[in-house]
Order: structure tokens, then sequence, then C-alpha cells
């Protein structure tokens, strides 16, 4: 921290758009690990519609599949964004606001990848137990996720202060 006229003063010496390049490394760690985490569960999921037995599940049980199968596609077309983002806007002097969208890309990403382990945990255990317990069961991870992906950054946040890293 530096002492100018007014008090302290927090935060790093860098100009936007050197900000913009660090909140951009930044961003692009983060959607590697989501993204590889989306594929793998999205990809076992568009094969699990060839296997034999899924022609014996009940209606229901196949709407909860389409349901994690379209929050899978949304989920990957909000975490691969913020590089078509990033492409179509390069060299365009616009960084600042990329990276702003691409945030938001990511959270909306991190939205739909919760209803897809959310949907894809139910219907797993749905088969599994076949019975209502299953509802139950989801519930606890779900809240764990919450708690973990969006209660405590924003926690964090109003903890530490409002200002932007």
């Amino acid at each position: 921290m530096t002492q100018d006229g007014e008090g302290l003063r927090r935060g790093r010496e860098e100009s936007e758009e050197e900000r913009a390049d660090r909140q951009w490394n930044d961003l692009l760690q983060e959607v590697r690990v989501t993204l590889t985490g989306v594929q793998i569960l999205f990809g076992f999921l568009l094969a699990v519609v060839f296997q034999p037995r899924f022609a014996a599940l009940p209606l229901t049980d196949r709407v909860i599949y389409l349901i994690t199968v379209f929050l899978g596609a949304g989920a990957t077309a909000a975490l691969i964004g913020p590089v078509a983002l990033h492409r179509m806007l390069a060299g365009h002097r616009v960084k600042p606001q990329t990276v702003r969208w691409a945030a938001r890309l990511t959270v909306i990403g991190l939205v739909l990848l919760l209803g897809m382990m959310t949907s894809a945990l139910l219907l797993i255990l749905r088969v599994v137990l076949h019975d209502a317990l299953a509802g139950w069961l989801v519930v606890p991870v779900v809240l764990v996720f919450v708690l973990c992906w969006f209660v405590l950054p924003l926690w964090a946040r109003t903890r530490g202060g409002s200002e932007a890293s």
C-alpha cells in the first residue's frame, strides 16, 4: 500500500490496459479449469444416450437427462464464449470491455454448470436409488456448490471492500 495525499491507497499501480491484461490472464486460467470439467461431463452425457439401458429409463429420467444436456451445452457455450469474444475483438482496443464481458460469460457458465451438475447428480441418484431419496441427497451437495462458488466469494468481496481487482 502506498500513501497518497488522501490516505492509504489500495491496489496496484497499473494502467487500465495493464489491469485488463492481468485480469484477462487470470480469467483464462479460471476458464481452463472450469471448461475441462464441463467438457468431460458433457462428453460423458452425450455418450450415455447410446447405451442400451438408456431406452429403459422412465420419462422423468429422460427429461432430466435432456435438461442436463441443454445445461451442459449452455455452460460450454458460455465458458468458450470469452475466447471467441477475445478473438473477435483482438486489436480493436477494447480489452477492458472484453474482460468485463468475458467475466460475465464466465459467471453465466458457472451458473449453468451448477445446474448441469445438479441435474446430472439427480439423474444418477435416481437411477441408483430408484426412490425419492435422490432429490433430498442432491440438496446438500448443491448447497456446498453454491456456498463455494457464490456465497464465499461474495462474502469475501464484501469483507475486503468493493474495490475492483
